[in-house]
């Protein structure tokens, strides 16, 4: 994984591939400055299963911007919930395939300049039927996914602007 970071704009763009299925990614982030954070995150999906939610939860310092001007999204994932305390933000109602890129955009405030959160996805059971994947997936936004065991990443990141 690598990063850009634009001051000017307080862009942070990250892009890597993930090619785990039994761990989460821990992601710590060198960022110039602490302060709010547009990130546009990427990522290719290098595993044989299909993810249908990703969670980000963030560490102690850190929180998710949930306001009306700040745009939360992803091109793959239809929904987005952010949790009343703005430390986990999950992206759900869609897929990304095996070989497939997700992109994500939200906003974070951070009082340091290494922030660090933890991503989890979440791979349906191929037994699973419909019913019984609708409702864990719900089970799962609202009450977060499991922790697995984490791989930690730093993200050396480049300072332009």
């Amino acid at each position: 994984m690598a990063g850009v970071a634009d001051i000017r704009r307080r862009v942070l763009m990250i892009s890597g591939a993930i090619d785990t299925v039994d761990h989460d990614v821990s992601v710590c982030v060198n960022l110039p400055e602490p302060g709010v954070w547009q990130v546009i995150k990427s990522e290719t999906n290098l595993t044989d299963r299909t993810w249908v939610a990703m969670q980000a939860a963030t560490d102690e310092d850190s929180v998710f911007v949930n306001d009306a001007d700040t745009l939360v999204m992803s091109r793959q994932f239809s929904k987005s919930f952010i949790t009343p305390d703005q430390r986990r933000l999950t992206f759900y109602g869609g897929e990304v395939r095996p070989g497939e890129a997700v992109v994500k955009m939200y906003s974070l405030e951070t009082t340091g300049r290494k922030p660090t959160y933890a991503y989890s996805r979440y791979s349906p059971i191929a037994t699973d039927g419909p019913e019984t994947m609708a409702k864990t997936l719900e089970q799962l936004v609202a009450e977060g996914m499991p922790q697995r065991p984490v791989i930690e990443v730093i993200v050396p990141v480049t300072v332009i602007g």
